[in-house]
């Protein structure tokens, strides 16, 4: 049996034309953009795996973090809105729909997280449009989860930081489909 080779394609599409490019080269994309990891087997087969992933929206925010584990401890407001467990990946925005997926990066370091809850809340009206798990921003700023209180300690005293997000997949909950708006615009009853 032949060790599959990993071969990495950038597909961006321009009205109706798509171009394929290596990604041996940096480039300045326009959305949307997908890259598709294909996986070929050394004799030339057909591929043994292949992965795609669509950037939907792309930018940047502050983003800062909580724990909403019906607790009522540091602020809680009770279980995440989407019906799931609090969880590491879980983290709130003011507006996007429920069930969106994506990435966020953060000096060199990649987390990936599904929109879960909502908020925050005032903070959004100062631009802070993400709520990041607690567990998901000590490891971003190279802190330690305090379970016992649910703050991050040993980072510095960071509590908000500037983030780039990558949205790969919308939700189908209540929500706006777009670049994220304040708690106070609503957008989260859509």
């Amino acid at each position: 049996m032949t060790t599959p080779k990993r071969c990495t394609t950038l597909t961006v599409l321009i009205g109706t034309a798509a171009t394929g490019a290596s990604l041996c080269a940096a480039a300045v994309l326009a959305s949307p953009v997908s890259a598709t990891t294909t996986y070929h087997t050394d004799d030339g087969t057909r591929p043994a795996q292949t992965t795609t992933t669509r950037t939907l929206l792309k930018g940047s925010t502050t983003g800062s973090y909580f724990w909403d584990d019906s607790s009522g401890r540091q602020g809680d407001t009770g279980l995440p809105a989407i019906g799931k467990p609090m969880q590491k990946g879980l983290f709130s925005s003011p507006s996007w729909p429920l069930g969106t997926e994506g990435y966020v990066t953060y000096k060199g370091k990649t987390a990936k997280f599904f929109i879960g809850d909502r908020g925050p809340g005032v903070p959004s009206d100062k631009g802070v449009m993400l709520d990041i798990d607690g567990q998901t921003f000590a490891e971003l700023t190279g802190g330690k989860w305090d379970t016992d209180n649910l703050t991050v300690k040993g980072n510095g005293g960071d509590g908000h930081i500037k983030i780039e997000y990558v949205v790969t997949k919308w939700g189908n909950g209540p929500g706006k489909r777009d670049l994220p708006v304040p708690f106070s615009a609503g957008a989260w009853n859509d």
